[in-house]
């Protein structure tokens, strides 16, 4: 019986890895640009992942795993994850370290993005200044479906909302960065006027 068990915690670990891993770099992309600290958002892409792991028996095969691993990081970081961190003891992070490594066996390498030195394709600084600046609902609705790559639908279910809402959310946040970016768009030579930049 111990090794049937044994068995099947090493074939949830092979499916979790080849199913989940590939997404991490797109979740700690969009953990960077929620938390603006290098150190939370490889904290809360651990976290997820192991919330991920804890729960992949809820994955459907088939489904938009990107999607799942996004609902999972947005309700982690609404629940009031930036809240908690800063709560968190220096023994209790250690603590919470040790139990993600037992839960995934100590045999999962994660890539270098988990690490403080985690390499995230920047914005220009003007933009992201002008996505900083959102509300955080049309923040959201961006960064889930024009940076995460996510449909309406999925992007829907990770905010808790309906696909309208996104739909709204979404053509109102590129209104406001269209207007906040026009004069840096036309000075870069990315906006053209009358044939000139």
């Amino acid at each position: 019986m111990a090794d049937a068990t044994a068995q099947s915690g090493a074939d949830w670990r092979v499916r979790f890895e080849a199913t989940a891993l590939p997404h991490m770099p797109a979740l700690h992309t969009a953990s960077l640009r929620l938390t603006r600290d290098s150190q939370l958002a490889a904290d809360l892409v651990q976290d997820t992942c192991l919330r991920a792991y804890r729960a992949f028996d809820q994955f459907k095969p088939g489904t938009n795993c990107r999607a799942w691993l996004f609902s999972i990081l947005y309700s982690v970081f609404n629940t009031g994850y930036r809240k908690a961190q800063r709560e968190l003891t220096g023994m209790q992070m250690a603590a919470l370290e040790v139990e993600y490594e037992n839960w995934l066996g100590g045999s999962v390498a994660l890539p270098a993005w988990t690490t403080q030195d985690a390499a995230v394709d920047p914005l220009d600084p003007q933009v992201q200044g002008a996505l900083d600046a959102l509300p955080e609902a049309f923040r959201s609705a961006v960064m889930l479906v024009d940076i995460g790559e996510l449909s309406y639908e999925e992007a829907a279910n990770v905010m808790g909302c309906a696909v309208g809402t996104v739909r709204s959310r979404l053509a109102r946040a590129r209104r406001v960065l269209f207007a906040a970016l026009l004069p840096y768009a036309r000075e870069t030579g990315y906006a053209r006027i009358g044939g000139r930049a």
